[in-house]
């Protein structure tokens, strides 16, 4: 592979400019959360629909990440990356509004609305993968690699925060409630955050020089696809990302059951619980954020150390968890609890910043590719965990005595499927690729890499 020209490569991104990458992540969970809570209370509860409408519907948009690999080809055939997060941008808010119009006419023809829905939610799907992935090829192409752990967690706090403003907001507006009403809101919601990503995207992206255009023909996606995951590494970070997130979703479903079956909690109870799980994974990350970036050195600064601190956390966690309901009452679960968001905070941005950090080793012309490899296995893993953790507790409290040894049973699968996931990281490595990078990646390269070798 011809080595890119030095002038390519642009230089590493301020605070300020991670930050305004990170609205983007802003916008884009605003659109997504009035998906997953608003229309899917509206359809179930003012609709009357089944459950399984909305629960399809989302499986749709998790469905429609596989086509990940396609978006980030597509940018690496054409050199930028921009273009297509404000393209991906527009389709998820096109997609997010026209959802809420199918919700509005399902009211009055139900065969319509769900169809409009359908094409709505693939969209949805469609768009977010586009901008979602290729953004991350922008933070793997411009933070150098002592920042990467502390970018990773600002784009995912900022992702959060669209979550949190966003739907106490959307809300507010949507009493009394009506179909024009969600209609209103969720246009205003998808017009702000197409807005707004656009601008925090504008002039961020350095103009390659025409000397840098591919001189031989481009090779075709299946081709490139076919390259990237024959390589050792690739495909088996490719197999930890979903392995680890299959782990990490699979008990998002079935923790606040097993806290209201097991642990006698009310309905209050256990969603505090959820929210004291969220602030665990926040304090991992934050805490991850600082020892990487005000710390660091060879030890502390390691991703691939944070990786398998992570995993393995989370894996004892659950562990407790699922030991924790045969000892009834006495067991304290908050603490577990609190724990198991500690190590998936840990786990989630050390993950995201190898792999930035791996995105690049086969360089720029395959790196909207390889990131699209891992989005599509993050997502389809996290669209399949919480269907397959609901399936399992079901499974086993068919031979189950009672419930208290299903919901364990899970739990434990859930710690060895961590492990595993630890194990498979630590394998990976890093072959040499023939090509000069970034001289303080390059020095920190070996401590920031799960598994890999720089030399």
């Amino acid at each position: 592979m011809s080595r890119a020209p030095a002038a390519a490569r642009p230089s590493s991104y301020s605070w300020l400019q991670i930050v305004r990458l990170g609205l983007v992540q802003t916008a884009l969970g605003a659109v997504v959360v009035l998906m997953t809570s608003t229309i899917n209370r509206v359809m179930v509860v003012e609709l009357a629909l089944p459950a399984m409408v909305p629960g399809a519907l989302v499986a749709l948009h998790y469905a429609a990440q596989v086509l990940r690999p396609r978006w980030g080809y597509g940018s690496d055939v054409g050199g930028r990356r921009t273009s297509w997060i404000v393209g991906g941008m527009a389709a998820l808010c096109l997609g997010g509004f026209g959802a809420a119009v199918a919700t509005a006419l399902a009211a009055t023809s139900l065969t319509a609305g769900l169809t409009l829905a359908v094409a709505s939610f693939l969209l949805v799907g469609m768009g977010a993968g586009a901008a979602g992935t290729n953004l991350l090829v922008l933070l793997a192409t411009g933070v150098e690699s002592s920042r990467r752990g502390a970018a990773a967690t600002i784009v995912w706090v900022m992702m959060i925060a669209g979550f949190a403003v966003t739907a106490p907001l959307a809300g507010h507006f949507l009493d009394p409630f009506s179909g024009l009403r969600l209609m209103a809101v969720s246009g205003t919601v998808s017009a702000i955050a197409f807005t707004v990503a656009a601008l925090a995207v504008v002039g961020l992206e350095p103009r390659r020089p025409p000397s840098s255009a591919p001189q031989t023909p481009r090779k075709p996606f299946r081709e490139v696809l076919t390259q990237v995951l024959a390589e050792p590494a690739a495909r088996r970070f490719t197999l930890f990302i979903f392995v680890s997130m299959l782990a990490y979703s699979a008990q998002e479903l079935i923790l606040e059951p097993y806290a209201g079956l097991v642990f006698a909690m009310t309905p209050g109870a256990t969603t505090k619980l959820a929210g004291l799980q969220h602030g665990g994974v926040l304090a991992g990350m934050l805490f991850v954020a600082g020892i990487t970036v005000f710390i660091g050195g060879p030890i502390l600064g390691s991703l691939k150390l944070w990786t398998a601190i992570g995993c393995g956390l989370s894996a004892l966690a659950l562990a407790a968890i699922a030991l924790g309901g045969p000892i009834g009452p006495d067991f304290p679960l908050r603490a577990a609890v609190g724990a198991l968001g500690f190590g998936n905070g840990v786990y989630a941005v050390a993950a995201i910043g190898s792999m930035m950090a791996l995105a690049g080793r086969g360089g720029e012309a395959e790196r909207g590719t390889r990131m699209g490899v891992w989005g599509a296995a993050q997502g389809v893993a996290f669209g399949a965990g919480g269907f397959l953790g609901t399936l399992a507790v079901d499974c086993a409290r068919l031979v189950a005595s009672e419930p208290v040894y299903a919901y364990a049973a899970v739990f434990a699968c859930e710690a060895v499927l961590f492990v595993v996931a630890l194990l498979i990281a630590l394998r990976v490595e890093h072959a040499s690729v023939g090509r000069r990078i970034n001289p303080l990646a390059q020095a920190a390269s070996f401590q920031l890499n799960p598994g890999f070798d720089a030399r």
